[in-house]
C-alpha cells in the first residue's frame, strides 16, 4: 500500500516517518488559519503464522478483530502463495455445531510435511484475504479492505486535485491493532482539526432491525457522533450535517454505539485537535467480502470537501 501511494503522488512533498506513515503536504489557493490533518489508514486486518505443523499446514492467529466466522473456507494469500483456511472435518468434530475457533483452524498452502513448508514459510510471516474486487447489483462493490482501501483512494485524489485550502495528508500504519500510527502522525502534524476517513460497520441485513443496523447502505456517508474510541467534536458533527442538507448530500449517523479508528489516537496527541469522522457504510466488515455502495463512497467524498473549506474558514 505505501508503495502504491507514494507512487502515485507525483511531486507533492511527503514524509514516511518511523511507523511506517505516510504524511503529504498538499498546498491549497489558500492558508487556512487552522492545520488541518486528514487521516486514512493503510493496514488491513489479516493473520499471523504462529507455528509450522508437521504435515505442512500453518497455525495462526488474527491480527485485528475477525470473527472466527470470517475465516473458515476462506482463501489467504501470502509470500505469493495461496493458501486455504481449514478445519477438522464437520463429520469428525465431537461438537459438529460449535464454530471452530482459530486456534483450531489452520492455514493448507499445499505443502507435503513440515520442510517443504519450511522452503517458504516462517512464523511472523503475514496473511492477508484473497478477494477480488467486484461491481455488482445496484452500485454495489465487494472487496477484501474497504477498511480503509477507501479512505485511502479518497485521500490519493484530494491530493491529486486543485484543494481550497492547504492540508496534510496522513495515510497511517497499524489501526487495526491499536491505532498506533496515528498517533505518532498526528504528534508530528499537530493538527487543530482532523477529519478521518473510514469505513464502518452496516449491520443492516436480513432478522435486524431497529438501532441495531448501526447504520444502513445506500442512506449516505456516516458522520458519527460518538464511538467506543472518540467522542467528537460537536461543532463539526453539527456543522457536517447541516452542510450536508444544505449542498444535498446523504448523510445519516450511527444509531447504536460501536467501533473505534484513528481518531481515537488524534484527538488527544499533541496539543490535543477537533476531530470528525466520516466513513462509508459497509456490510461484512472485517471480512474477506466487504460490501458497499458507490454512492455512499461520493457523498463521503463530496461532504469531505465541504468540510475541508467549513475548517479553512473558521476564524
Amino acid at each position: 500500500m505505501r508503495a502504491y501511494i507514494t507512487a502515485h503522488l507525483g511531486d507533492l512533498p511527503y514524509t514516511v516517518d518511523a511507523l511506517g506513515n505516510v504524511i503529504v503536504e498538499k498546498k491549497g489557493k489558500q492558508t487556512p488559519r487552522h492545520k488541518i490533518m486528514l487521516s486514512a489508514h493503510m493496514d488491513e486486518v489479516g493473520l499471523i503464522i504462529t507455528a509450522i505443523e508437521e504435515n505442512g499446514c500453518l497455525s495462526f492467529a488474527p491480527v485485528g478483530g475477525i470473527e472466527s466466522a470470517a475465516l473458515l473456507g476462506k482463501r489467504v494469500r501470502l509470500n505469493g502463495l495461496l493458501g486455504v483456511i481449514g478445519t477438522e472435518p464437520v463429520h469428525l468434530a465431537e461438537d459438529a455445531g460449535a464454530l471452530p475457533q482459530p486456534e483450531q483452524m489452520y492455514i493448507d498452502i499445499g505443502a507435503q510435511d513440515k520442510a517443504q513448508a519450511q522452503q517458504y514459510v516462517s512464523p511472523g510471516d503475514t496473511a492477508v484475504f484473497e478477494s477480488a474486487f467486484v461491481r455488482f447489483g445496484t452500485g454495489m462493490v465487494k472487496s477484501k479492505a474497504i477498511d480503509d482501501r477507501f479512505g485511502c483512494a479518497l485521500l490519493l485524489e484530494l491530493l491529486q486535485g486543485e484543494a481550497a485550502y492547504d492540508f496534510t495528508a496522513c495515510f497511517c500504519t497499524m489501526e487495526e491493532i491499536g491505532l498506533k500510527g496515528a498517533g505518532a502522525a498526528a504528534n508530528r502534524v499537530k493538527p487543530d482539526i482532523a477529519f478521518v476517513i473510514e469505513s464502518t460497520t452496516a449491520n443492516d441485513v436480513c432478522a435486524v432491525s431497529g438501532a441495531d443496523r448501526v447504520c444502513r447502505l445506500g442512506a449516505g456517508t456516516v458522520v458519527s457522533f460518538m464511538d467506543r474510541a472518540t467522542v467528537y467534536d460537536r461543532g463539526l458533527y453539527q456543522a457536517a450535517m447541516a452542510l450536508a442538507e444544505q449542498k444535498g448530500i446523504a448523510a445519516q449517523t450511527k444509531t447504536k454505539i460501536a467501533g473505534g479508528n484513528d481518531a481515537g489516537a488524534i484527538q488527544p496527541a499533541a496539543c490535543g485537535a477537533r476531530v470528525l469522522a466520516l466513513s462509508v457504510p459497509t456490510r461484512y466488515i472485517h471480512s474477506g467480502c466487504c460490501v458497499a455502495k458507490q454512492e455512499d463512497m461520493h457523498a463521503t467524498a463530496a461532504l469531505l470537501k465541504e468540510m475541508i473549506v467549513y475548517a479553512g474558514e473558521q476564524e
